[in-house]
């Protein structure tokens, strides 16, 4: 295992964060989590204005002093980003995770404050790029993730990165039970990054159909699709999806072939792509854009966060002396 584990960096039970879920991590769910030995994280972009952000964090804190972090989108498609930044460097929440972009600017204001910066990474060369920078840990992305997912192995992608990096690495992807945050942890992984099985939870504001879709679909119903944000995405082969299709159609390439055009159809396909997640995360139409994992082939009922909590690290605690 790593020297430095993720539960040792932050003071808390079990090296366990709960994913930062677009439009679905909530103040309920990272609660939950705090209060049951793990720590979580929310996407800035889950809350409109810098007023409900401030909220957020405000009620988070007033229920648990345990750390939580916040996920910022660092690239130019949030146009939101640098006051989000200024809010998050204010209010000095524990940790950020980064993620689409560099991370230079986010670990320069965190730094001197002790908020620690987590950065998404999908291969070496990035991983190299921002520990340069001074990251504290890298968030290993690998095939096994939900929503934005990478192309390696977790074994393999932890494997390259503790041969290569010096930092802790938090590997992404592919966490069903407490058994594989103890092997992964046992070759190297400093903790786990944790989403999809905490989808189905009864804390999370999402429609019924969607938690419905999580226990009734499985690992083969996943799918990449580069239809919502131009960047690949892990989602559920819904009907609407496979009317929709997966692939981005020839304008779509194109625009976002031209450098002088590419930023702005970044932005374009970005925005576009959140109103359909956020359609189907909450209207419950016919056309359902739902993000999950390969994890997924694993909920199996719609539980109350806590227990999916505690599920776990009872499985991981068990996985210690079998």
């Amino acid at each position: 295992m790593s020297s430095v584990t993720l539960d040792k960096m932050l003071g808390i039970e079990y090296p366990v964060i709960a994913a930062p879920m677009f439009l679905i991590s909530n103040t309920k769910m990272i609660i939950a989590a705090l209060q049951n030995g793990i720590t979580a994280a929310f996407p800035a972009l889950n809350y409109r204005s810098d007023a409900e952000l401030r909220a957020a964090i405000a009620e988070i804190r007033a229920a648990t002093s345990k750390p939580f972090g916040v996920n910022l989108i660092v690239n130019k498609s949030n146009l939101k980003y640098k006051g989000q930044l200024d809010t998050l460097a204010e209010l000095k929440v524990d940790f950020i995770i980064t993620s689409l972009g560099s991370p230079k600017e986010v670990i320069n204001t965190c730094k001197p404050l002790g908020i620690k910066v987590f950065c998404d990474v999908v291969d070496l060369e990035y991983a190299k790029k921002v520990e340069s920078l001074g990251a504290d840990a890298l968030i290993a992305v690998n095939n096994r993730a939900g929503g934005h997912a990478g192309n390696t192995s977790p074994e393999q992608l932890v494997a390259t990165l503790k041969a290569n990096c010096s930092i802790p690495i938090i590997s992404a992807g592919g966490i069903a039970y407490g058994a594989d945050i103890r092997n992964i942890m046992n070759q190297g992984a400093a903790g786990v990054s944790v989403g999809t099985i905490f989808i189905a939870c009864d804390e999370a504001d999402i429609t019924p159909e969607y938690k419905q879709a999580m226990v009734e679909y499985g690992e083969k119903d996943i799918v990449r699709t580069t239809k919502l944000s131009g960047s690949a995405l892990t989602v559920i082969n819904t009907p609407y999806v496979q009317q929709l299709g997966t692939k981005a159609n020839f304008l779509e390439r194109l625009l976002n072939k031209n450098k002088r055009l590419k930023k702005y159809v970044k932005m374009l396909l970005a925005f576009r792509g959140m109103k359909k997640v956020e359609k189907a995360a909450f209207g419950a139409t016919y056309k359902t854009v739902w993000c999950a994992g390969p994890a997924i082939e694993h909920v199996k009922s719609i539980r109350p966060m806590g227990e999916i909590v505690r599920t776990l690290t009872r499985e991981f605690d068990q996985a210690k002396t079998a």
